[in-house]
């Protein structure tokens, strides 16, 4: 292991070769801790491997559900174990939508919808690895075509660790023809362990009054309902419960560094996640088709900060076409606390 950290950073950041996939590509591994949390982040997909945060007894373990070798990313690349996601995260109807007046058809990965990326999305690349003050910067290059997509796309996303261990994700990325992009981490929490089983009895908020319902095929109908009166509705904690595979309209108030979109919160062992971020949505999803390969049932809950589903087909919703000049920018923040 390679100590890279420097005496301007408040962040232990270490890199480990972590074995190669099937094709020989070598994997490294990327460690963080401040603070008393630790991060694991593979070059595979960016993988967030672990998050070992404390518990209100002090002792540590992982929150997050990951894998113990890269093979495994590889044997069951369905779950998006931790990866970022991309080029769109969620669903596109039909695999196709129209900007500017063209029609660009994507790979159809789920049914004749296209679903985090396609076939080969961001989650099955190995990425380039730098150090940067408290962290790493992870990037790649998506060519033009890349998926179905338009333009070739340089895409980079930074993981740095913040006071107190918060884990700050970073997304930036530029276009040299109009394309539309919605990046998102898809990480399953599980503050009891990642190994303790079940999750749904872990107590959730989200700031968000409206969700966007879905069809039969789980892609949005373009409607914004209230939640009130509705199963959606985590203004106030409440139990998870099984179920959700769900975008949140997040409130205006609820979005940016200094806000709080939702908390999550495990009353055994104390521990609270809270997540800021600047996107104005929100996918709740219990995983409740997990297999027990290797995880059983709602083993954990992915809380993933986004823009809306099928955002391209659907005017109404907020855009998320990024043209040349443009720079896209996105962050996101999962805090660490205990009660």
């Amino acid at each position: 292991m390679t100590m890279t950290s420097g005496t301007d950073t408040d962040t232990a950041v270490q890199t480990e070769d972590f074995g190669a996939l099937a094709d020989g590509s070598p994997v490294h591994r990327w460690t963080l801790e401040r603070d008393g949390v630790r991060v694991r982040v593979l070059t595979y997909g960016a993988i967030v491997q672990s998050v070992e945060a404390p518990g209100r007894d002090g002792s540590r373990a992982p929150v997050a559900l990951g894998l113990p070798e890269v093979g495994g990313y590889e044997e069951f690349p369905g779950p998006y174990f931790g990866a970022v996601v991309g080029r769109y995260a969620n669903r596109i109807g039909g695999a196709s939508f129209v900007l500017d007046g063209r029609t660009h058809r994507l790979t159809a990965n789920e049914g004749g919808n296209h679903l985090h990326g396609g076939a080969r999305g961001f989650d099955k690349r190995v990425w380039d690895a730098v150090a940067v003050p408290d962290g790493v910067q992870m990037s790649l290059v998506s060519p033009d075509g890349d998926e179905g997509y338009p333009g070739r796309l340089d895409f980079s996303v930074t993981y740095t660790l913040g006071p107190g261990g918060a884990l700050l994700l970073d997304h930036r990325a530029v276009a040299d023809a109009p394309t539309v992009l919605n990046p998102t981490s898809h990480l399953y929490w599980n503050l009891a362990g990642a190994d303790s089983g079940s999750a749904l009895g872990q107590q959730l908020r989200i700031a968000a009054g409206h969700f966007t319902p879905v069809d039969a095929a789980s892609v949005p109908t373009g409607e914004v309902i209230p939640v009130a009166g509705t199963r959606f509705d985590f203004r106030e904690t409440r139990a998870v419960g099984a179920g959700y595979d769900q975008n949140f309209v997040l409130e205006e108030g609820a979005r940016g560094v200094d806000a709080v979109a939702a908390e999550l919160y495990d009353a055994w062992s104390g521990r609270v996640l809270t997540v800021r971020t600047t996107e104005p949505g929100l996918q709740l999803y219990t995983a409740d088709h997990f297999d027990g390969r290797p995880y059983g049932p709602c083993a954990g809950i992915a809380l993933e900060t986004q823009h809306f589903p099928d955002s391209p087909n659907r005017p109404e919703f907020p855009s998320t076409a990024l043209r040349p000049g443009e720079v896209f920018v996105s962050h996101t923040a999962y805090a660490f606390s205990v009660r």
